[in-house]
């Protein structure tokens, strides 16, 4: 059958993404955290005629560092020395079976990388989960924090609060279990892309279902599994108000992601996700917020136009 030679096709990769080519030099930083020791996968990227100036990637629960390969390629060009590493727990980085996953963990493994390559202060700029983690960094190092930018985060509303119900981990790994290429690329086609499809957005869902397709795929699926608890219970949208470094909001407006939306009551669901509401609402909230929309894209706009993304990003860099 077509369907099935297809599948049979797809790559196949170890639970650290062993098999996948990132594009550009990965390293490792070697760290003792929670009784074990640990390690982030990262890219240290120079750039070609130095501003001074360094940016600090992180990406979402969704993607690696290696999505960033576009952003890396622009900022670097543009002066920018870049850093983009993956957390743990996520990509080419540590799965450890047993960790207290939090955002206040994952921003002290994120400064103490930085703290390893001499960086003292650095725009954070984060995606998705990862602009949730670029806000704890943000609240807990605002001295190490040159500006903060988010771009489509989640977390900008408290599902818990407007009514989802919990999930338990042991229920989330079932789900993370039954993960395959169709159904990372069907969820994203319908939340992320408004129902779009390019096909240069494959190679990235290649990445992820590679991952879960492999030997070590119960491990990978763990691993969300346990990943995927701080997003609902570590909110960070009640804390804007107490971010204190110049920020820039990104939103493509066409984005329906909510996580916890498909167990959700219906009513409840129908709430959830709308971005061109979001958005505003956290540039009010955050003290001196700039915020840039874009009308007809979605949840990831760094991918889905990145000419008009970059040249968004790059002016408000300068304008910060």
């Amino acid at each position: 059958m077509p369907g099935m030679s297809a599948a049979q096709d797809r790559p196949t990769y170890g639970p650290q993404l062993e098999g996948f080519q990132y594009p550009f030099t990965t390293e490792r930083f070697s760290f003792s955290s929670q009784g074990q020791t640990l390690d982030m996968a990262f890219m240290d990227i120079a750039a070609e005629n130095p501003n001074g100036r360094t940016v600090v990637l992180l990406h979402g629960k969704n993607f690696c560092g290696a999505t960033w390969e576009g952003t890396v390629a622009r900022l670097t060009s543009a002066g920018y020395r870049v850093i983009v590493p993956d957390q743990v727990g996520f990509c080419m980085s540590s799965k450890p079976a047993a960790y207290q996953f939090s955002f206040h963990q994952l921003a002290e493994n994120t400064k103490a990388l930085l703290e390893q390559r001499g960086i003292e202060r650095a725009t954070i700029l984060g995606h998705s989960m990862g602009g949730m983690l670029a806000t704890r960094f943000a609240l807990m190092y605002p001295e190490r924090t040159e500006q903060l930018v988010l771009v489509n985060p989640i977390g900008l509303e408290d599902w818990k609060a407007k009514g989802v119900p919990y999930q338990s981990i042991d229920a989330a790994y079932e789900t993370e279990k039954k993960t395959s290429f169709d159904s990372i690329k069907q969820y994203q086609q319908t939340f992320y892309y408004s129902g779009q499809w390019k096909p240069d957005y494959d190679r990235w869902v290649e990445m992820s279902a590679g991952m879960y397709r492999g030997e070590g795929g119960e491990r990978v699926a763990w691993s969300q599994a346990l990943t995927s608890d701080m997003l609902f219970t570590q909110p960070v949208v009640h804390e804007f108000g107490s971010l204190k470094v110049p920020t820039l909001l990104m939103i493509g407006l066409t984005d329906k992601t909510a996580p916890g939306g498909n167990r959700a009551p219906k009513e409840i669901a129908a709430t959830l996700g709308d971005y061109t509401q979001l958005g505003k609402q956290a540039a009010q909230a955050i003290p001196g917020a700039a915020l840039v929309e874009f009308e007809d894209l979605g949840h990831a706009p760094q991918i889905q136009d990145p000419d008009r993304f970059h040249a968004a990003l790059l002016d408000g860099l300068k304008r910060l």
